[in-house]
């Protein structure tokens, strides 16, 4: 089986991360979040990727290339203005031919894609769309269903009385490739105003699937900053080390001086070096080549790599993306630090 990744994106609420690069590359532990979403789904054994793309596509691009070093296919299409989710679908027509799996390139979960296939086809649905509870669902699409999985409605941003649903789209789809039909070319096309109400009003069938045990879409610094503190709480298993039986992961080729000081969960890269009487957590994570200066402290922050922390700083729940440097005694806290272009 075959997916489309929908990687076209610009991440405006994710700026300054995403001022020079797409949203789907920023790091997740050390990897892009598009890697490690076709890391996952290749444990599941799909291996041909469509990667949909639109802003700075040339980056993608480069880092992925053939996928060869993934030991996947990749493959490319890109829009020339924003499709929208169904437009971007329909664009990548021609790369499929069978029931196919569709993934928004700027989310991050732990589902179970197999499962989740094998439901679609007990359904003998169209479309099946992965579903998520909030809350409080009055910010989002709200997806209305009947007891046997199968929607009977979507809202738009609904008011409390106005629905008894807490399931939102979760952004990963399995389509059939008859869905095609349903969608006109050459325009920019809402999947979920547009196109599914239309399928429901023919009588077709749209099921759900409603088995995320963890969903977060990084839209924006303070989210993105959390899918990282969750990881490290091992509410997600995104790496081989499991973070519910040792809190810390820290490379073999770290260099940590002895009077440093590691509290709480971390993850500390290769190559990574940390000063006398600096302090690095709770909830910190350093990617390769980083350096905290001498009596430095990191505390619930996002360090990328090849950033240097100089002497006496203090970076508190904040993302300082690579190549940055923090000047030496500089305070940041909720903030996030770009290097100049």
């Amino acid at each position: 089986m075959k997916a489309l990744f929908l990687a076209g994106g610009m991440g405006t609420r994710l700026k300054p991360i995403t001022n020079e690069l797409p949203k789907p590359m920023v790091p997740i532990m050390n990897k892009p979040l598009l890697e490690r979403n076709i890391e996952r789904l290749k444990r599941y054994g799909i291996n041909e990727f469509v990667l949909s793309t639109c802003y700075k596509p040339h980056k993608i691009e480069k880092y992925f290339g053939s996928g060869e070093k993934l030991g996947v296919k990749v493959s490319y299409i890109s829009e020339n203005i924003p499709l929208g989710t169904a437009g971007a679908i329909k664009n990548a027509q021609n790369f499929f031919k069978d029931t196919f799996v569709v993934f928004n390139a700027d989310i991050l979960s732990d589902i179970d894609i197999s499962d989740m296939i094998d439901f679609h086809r007990r359904k003998g649905a169209l479309v099946t769309i992965a579903v998520t509870e909030v809350d409080n669902p009055s910010a989002y699409g709200v997806i209305e269903c009947n007891k046997k999985g199968y929607i009977t409605a979507f809202k738009e941003k609904p008011k409390p009385h106005e629905t008894n649903s807490n399931l939102i789209n979760a952004g990963i789809y399995i389509f059939e490739p008859e869905m095609f039909d349903e969608i006109p070319s050459g325009r920019t096309v809402s999947i979920e105003r547009e196109t599914y109400p239309q399928i429901l009003d023919k009588g077709m069938k749209i099921a759900v699937y409603n088995k995320c045990s963890y969903w977060m879409d990084l839209g924006t610094p303070e989210k993105y900053l959390k899918a990282h503190k969750d990881i490290l709480k091992g509410d997600l298993n995104m790496l081989k080390h499991n973070f519910n039986e040792n809190p810390q992961y820290i490379s073999s080729r770290a260099k940590i001086h002895e009077t440093a000081k590691i509290i709480g969960s971390v993850y500390i890269g290769d190559n990574v070096e940390i000063g006398a009487f600096a302090v690095v957590g709770p909830d910190s994570v350093l990617c390769d080549n980083s350096y905290v200066g001498t009596g430095s402290k990191v505390i619930g922050s996002l360090v990328w790599d090849n950033v240097s922390i100089e002497g006496e700083a203090l970076v508190v729940n904040s993302i300082i993306m690579s190549n940055c440097k923090v000047e030496m005694g500089a305070c940041f806290s909720s903030h996030s630090l770009n290097a100049p272009g």
